[in-house]
């Protein structure tokens, strides 16, 4: 297997040469991930704009975005998006309030946050588990119905993207164990293992 994962390198085409020149750019090297979604750039490309849709639409900031990745991310064991979501709330939070959402332990979240990261984490768990008491609880913290929806799109759309580089065998990236503080780092016992350093 290599670090992309159980896939061959497809070919790169222009498209996916823009994929790669745009992580380079942006972290100073190409993903994993993205030598795997180079099978379809634009079905990638596609994904994030929807998110992104939705997180122009709704306001929601980096925290507000880690808090439920990371809940959904480590429910599904995945641990690519995890470390590189962890990383994002710990610099939003602190690296400590980050590794408990990653462990299901939500002290330092206010009330509307951990209804957040409760819900990511039963829509990650068991979505047809959920009950209209469920989402009372997050009417009940100050969230209408059409945030409700929204974040739940958010969550299904982050569970298709770790669904393909988890099955498909994509190791997190060798920088994200450097990136990473070392509480994200020690919450995060389950996935994949990270790539060894180039």
């Amino acid at each position: 297997m290599s670090a992309m994962g159980f896939l061959s390198a497809p070919e790169t085409t222009a498209e996916v040469q823009r994929l790669f020149d745009e992580d380079v750019d942006e972290l100073g090297y190409v993903m994993n991930a993205s030598r795997l979604w180079a099978y379809e750039p634009s079905l990638q490309a596609g994904l994030f704009d929807l998110i992104r849709g939705i997180v122009r639409e709704h306001g929601l900031d980096v925290r507000q975005r880690g808090i439920l990745v990371a809940a959904c991310a480590s429910t599904l064991g995945d641990s690519y998006c995890s470390l590189a979501w962890g990383s994002k709330l710990a610099e939003a939070a602190d690296a400590e309030t980050a590794a408990g959402v990653l462990r299901g332990d939500d002290v330092g979240l206010t009330d509307t946050e951990r209804a957040m990261a409760t819900w990511a984490r039963k829509v990650a768990r068991d979505p047809n588990g959920t009950t209209g008491a469920d989402v009372q609880a997050l009417r009940d913290v100050g969230f209408d119905d059409a945030e409700i929806f929204a974040i739940t799109a958010l969550v299904a759309l982050r569970i298709a993207f770790s669904t393909v580089n988890d099955a498909l065998g994509a190791s997190p990236d060798a920088a994200l164990r450097s990136a990473a503080p070392g509480a994200v780092l020690d919450a995060v016992t389950f996935g994949r293992t990270v790539e060894e350093s180039s």
